[in-house]
Parts: C-alpha cells; structure tokens; sequence
C-alpha cells in the first residue's frame, strides 16, 4: 500500500478571509508539486481531505493533476485532530491513497505511522509539501518527499 500525506498550500490569513482559501501563491505551489508527483509516477485511487476549505481546494488541484475522479471529505484530518483516527482509516483504504490536511496533525499521523509514536519522528511540512509513505506487512517507511522547492529543483 502507499499512501499520500499532504499539506495544503499557502493560505490567506484569517483576517483577509476567514475560510482561508488558497492563496495564489498556495494553488501554485500545489500545482508545481503534483506535477512533480506526477513526475515521479505518483497513482492515486482516491484524494481525502479535511472539512477545511483550503484542504478541499488543494485535493481539487491534486485530483486534476494526477487524473484522479475521487475526492471526499474525511474525519480525523483537522489540524489537532488525533491521528489514530486517520490511521484507522487507513486500513479499510484503498490501495494508494493521498491526504490532505494540516499541521501539526501530519507531522504526528507521519511519525504515529513511522515509529508508533505520534510524538517520537515529527517531520517538517512546509506548505504544500507531499510525503510518500509505503507499507509492508505492517511497518510504514518513508518513501519520498516533495515541497514546492524540490519540485523545482531546487
């Protein structure tokens, strides 16, 4: 199985828009980093994302540019949400699956998958940052990793 983690990109401050829509820069980074992902050869069955609009958007982005018809809003995705939550999702998921969502929930669902311990590996996701996670058996290591500047090349 592999899964997807991914965090929205850059948002509008609360104070121009309290949705907190994606910034321009946001759907461009996002856009940069899916077509990297799809570079890499990134397949995905379905995009989950949290109730946030800019979680919503940036799954839109990701399902266009990756060819993706599914997209749905999933529990357990929310920036302080526990991420036992969305690993319990995750074993009835199919087989590649991507999802959107905040920090500092990625960060612990990343290290509550990685080492069993949602505080013990965090790792650090700047906006629009995509993780490739691949299990086997039943141990989750880390695949790749792309943010805005690796998708440039940077």
């Amino acid at each position: 199985m592999i899964c997807y983690l991914v965090r929205h990109g850059d948002a509008k401050s609360e104070l121009v828009d309290p949705r907190r829509p994606l910034s321009d820069l946001g759907k461009k980074q996002v856009e940069m980093v899916a077509a990297a992902a799809r570079a890499r050869g990134a397949e995905v069955a379905e995009v989950w994302h949290s109730d946030k609009l800019r979680a919503e958007q940036t799954a839109a982005i990701l399902a266009r540019v990756l060819g993706v018809s599914v997209t749905r809003e999933v529990g357990g995705l929310a920036p302080n949400d526990d991420p036992a939550i969305a690993q319990a999702e995750l074993e009835s998921a199919p087989d590649r699956v991507m999802l959107v969502g905040h920090l500092p929930h990625l960060s612990r669902l990343f290290s509550l998958l990685v080492s069993g311990d949602p505080e013990r590996q965090p790792i650090e996701m700047p906006a629009a940052a995509m993780v490739c996670l691949e299990r086997e058996a039943q141990s989750w290591k880390l695949g790749w990793m792309l943010d805005p500047d690796r998708a440039l090349g940077g």
